[in-house]
């Protein structure tokens, strides 16, 4: 089979749709399928074997620290030269749009992944009245796929509440090798801590955007100056965050990837998760992997991910006495041990095989449906001709 993934982010950007697609198009090669992926142009022409066609970038004034693809009719014209047996849209948000236009133009089997909650960012933009439209937009976008995919049982819940159709779940996954208690390092959390390795140490990994709510973590280092806090990536708002947590004992690392990026994981006490907004978020089964307890505000697709009192503590989104009390809960020796030892045998249970092997069933599920559609399509075709 050959396949057309169309993504809005793919390499060298690093991120969880980035680390999904990577394990799922490292499987479909395995299993000897030939896959294009069509993404932003960042000077990427090929993954293990894939085919990476780049199409032209823009920044926005809005988000100058990445760069996005517009809708553009070359992705017509690369779906043609490859002429896929099934076509994977990504996120359609921009250049995805195109993606899902000319699929069904050129009536291709058509399957489209949700990987990000746009909707409920507009709260953190002050665009809330648009969600709405926006609404309106993904879900008419999302129903010209003969399948879709989404990652938590609660965002497939609220796309079918939203009447997506045909919304199934795509499980997470974790590299369990390359995420591990043993790549703990003193260096690193010499770093991490800003020369207070003594400190309980937590850490956050993440795009630096408001819709993440880093800010909400700030009361807590002021009520207690036994804390270090590691902020692992960058973004948008990262001199506005470096300017609010000044003062504090907060380290900013930007982009760090591979070994260091494993290491900066384990060398942590504890993963600290501010943000209600993600359909999954796999950084949380990486720190848990990485063996730290979880300290994250109560969502849906956390509370799929973080049992509270077992891999992790669950603290009340906005509550900052509910926040700092589950921190204060870390001090119980025991208990912190169970809740990293748990956390790490949690998260041996999802490698990425099977989440790999289930987007080829997904694929193979979308070709069925498209078949049935193109069969009845053509028994109208053949009662309104003999009309």
């Amino acid at each position: 089979m050959k396949i057309a993934i169309i993504t809005e982010t793919f390499l060298p950007s690093t991120d969880g749709v980035v680390t999904r697609l990577k394990e799922a198009i490292s499987h479909l090669l395995k299993q000897e399928h030939e896959v294009v992926v069509i993404a932003p142009d960042l000077g990427v022409t090929e993954y293990q074997g894939a085919i990476v066609e780049g199409v032209k970038t823009t920044k926005m004034p809005f988000y100058r620290s990445r760069e996005f693809s517009m809708p553009q009719k070359k992705v017509k014209a690369l779906l043609q030269k490859h002429d896929p047996d099934l076509v994977h849209v990504v996120n359609p948000a921009l250049v995805g749009v195109a993606g899902v236009y000319y699929a069904d133009k050129l009536n291709y089997p058509l399957i489209a992944s949700y990987h990000t909650h746009v909707p409920k960012y507009l709260d953190y933009y002050r665009l809330y009245p648009f969600k709405p439209l926006v609404w309106w937009y993904f879900r008419k976008l999302h129903n010209y796929a003969d399948v879709n995919l989404c990652t938590s049982k609660a965002i497939q819940g609220e796309l079918q509440a939203k009447r997506f159709h045909n919304v199934n779940l795509w499980d997470r996954g974790v590299a369990i090798e390359k995420y591990h208690p043993d790549y703990q390092n003193a260096d690193m959390r010499e770093w991490l801590s800003g020369g207070k390795p003594e400190n309980k140490l937590l850490v956050f990994v993440g795009r630096l955007a408001p819709e993440k709510e880093i800010h909400k973590i700030k009361p807590l280092l002021k009520e207690r100056d036994d804390i270090s806090l590691a902020i692992v990536g960058d973004g948008p708002v990262r001199g506005q965050l470096e300017d609010e947590f000044e003062g504090t004992n907060t380290v900013f690392t930007g982009f760090i990837h591979g070994e260091q990026l494993s290491q900066a994981f384990s060398s942590g006490d504890a993963f600290i998760f501010p943000s209600i907004t993600e359909t999954l978020g796999l950084v949380i089964l990486e720190a848990m992997a990485s063996g730290l307890p979880v300290i994250a505000a109560k969502s849906g697709p956390t509370m799929e991910q973080v049992e509270d009192g077992r891999t992790g503590l669950l603290f009340e989104n906005e509550d900052t006495a509910s926040m700092i009390d589950a921190i204060n809960r870390l001090e119980d020796q025991e208990l912190y041990d169970h809740l990293s030892k748990e956390a790490r045998l949690e998260a041996e249970k999802f490698s990425w095989q099977r989440p790999s092997e289930q987007i080829l069933d997904y694929y193979h599920q979308t070709l069925e449906v498209y078949s049935q559609r193109n069969v009845k399509t053509t028994k109208k075709r053949k009662v309104k001709a003999t009309e």
